[in-house]
């Protein structure tokens, strides 16, 4: 039940625009301060997580790994995605609240 309440809030994020998606796009939100919340797939690669763990903590910006690449791609109505910036504040916290409860 919570892994759908956490896709469909992403799919919710991207409707709003609220979410940025694919490895250049979270970048640019991280280094703007515009990313609220950073989730790396489950199966991104070594270097994809060790890239946006080390960028997340320079910047300050909680990183979490949910889902796989097509989870992740399939919530927003997108090919395969290894990396997701959620830009807004309450989505990130209902985002996080429902991967804390488990």
């Amino acid at each position: 039940m919570k892994q759908n309440k956490v896709l469909s809030l992403l799919g919710l994020a991207i409707r709003g625009r609220n979410l940025v998606s694919g490895e250049f796009q979270t970048l640019e939100a991280i280094k703007k301060g515009s990313a609220m919340l950073v989730i790396i797939a489950t199966d991104a690669s070594a270097n994809t997580k060790k890239l946006f763990t080390d960028k997340c903590s320079y910047y300050e910006v909680p990183v979490l790994q949910y889902g796989t690449k097509e989870e992740l791609g399939r919530a927003i109505g997108k090919d395969l995605r290894s990396s997701l910036g959620i830009c807004d504040a309450g989505l990130a916290d209902a985002i996080i609240k429902q991967l804390e409860v488990k």
